[in-house]
């Protein structure tokens, strides 16, 4: 099996903008291995969501090849093989937690399982060993509403991994969060990460990018450097 589970070469994304071109990527040539921990900084308009959007097979590149967990998006970016992916790969959490405010947090946790079709006892058993994995095996009947902020994200990382995604993709998962909440969420990510969990997230906090194993750091939608930390 190769090591690698994202590899892209000459990644390119531009957008017309009244008569110019944005260059929000401009050839980024990078790799991130199986069990990678890697954090994209870089000031705003460097690139960092375009990037995560493309890995996240949410956009398609202008130019450039992309292997995902050994398969060339590049020659295939039909909606339907992206979709696919997006099911069978990757799991997605974002600042704004984009929990329904109606479902419960297990309702929550179920809900990309729905889209998968899988069954509701299967359903409900794997939401319950996910939330019990965030430390949320006493909330599974609390709305969003009757959760703090780290609770909601916790049950935001519980719904992205509820799919045993290969890739989980946070973009700036604490940037709505107090100190408190920041920390028991990057603890949670560590956790994550030393259970093998392949990592990749957005921040431009500095605190959030020193526990990531590799930092990459985008300007101009170009990749600068990409640090390597123990």
């Amino acid at each position: 099996m190769d090591s690698a589970l994202i590899r892209v070469q000459g990644l390119c994304r531009h957008y017309e903008v009244g008569g110019e071109t944005v260059r929000a990527l401009d050839g980024v040539d990078l790799e991130l291995a199986r069990g990678d921990y890697a954090a994209v900084m870089g000031p705003s308009g460097s690139g960092k969501s375009t990037l995560m959007n493309i890995l996240g097979c949410l956009d398609r590149p202008t130019a450039g090849a992309c292997w995902l967990d050994g398969h060339p998006l590049h020659e295939d970016w039909e909606d339907g093989v992206m979709s696919r992916l997006r099911g069978r790969l990757i799991g997605f959490v974002f600042q704004t937690f984009n929990l329904l405010p109606r479902l419960d947090a297990q309702e929550n946790v179920e809900l990309p399982l729905v889209y998968q079709g899988v069954a509701a006892p299967e359903r409900r058993e794997r939401a319950r060993r996910c939330l019990e994995r965030v430390g949320l095996g006493q909330r599974l009947r609390h709305r969003p509403g009757e959760l703090s902020g780290g609770q909601r994200q916790r049950v935001a990382v519980a719904r992205a991994l509820v799919t045993e995604p290969g890739l989980l993709l946070a973009d700036e998962p604490t940037g709505n969060l107090d100190s408190r909440s920041t920390a028991e969420i990057l603890d949670l990510l560590d956790a994550l990460h030393a259970e093998g969990q392949t990592l990749v997230l957005v921040t431009h906090e500095d605190e959030v990018a020193r526990r990531a194993t590799r930092i990459i750091h985008l300007r101009d939608g170009r990749l600068e450097r990409v640090e390597s930390r123990a």
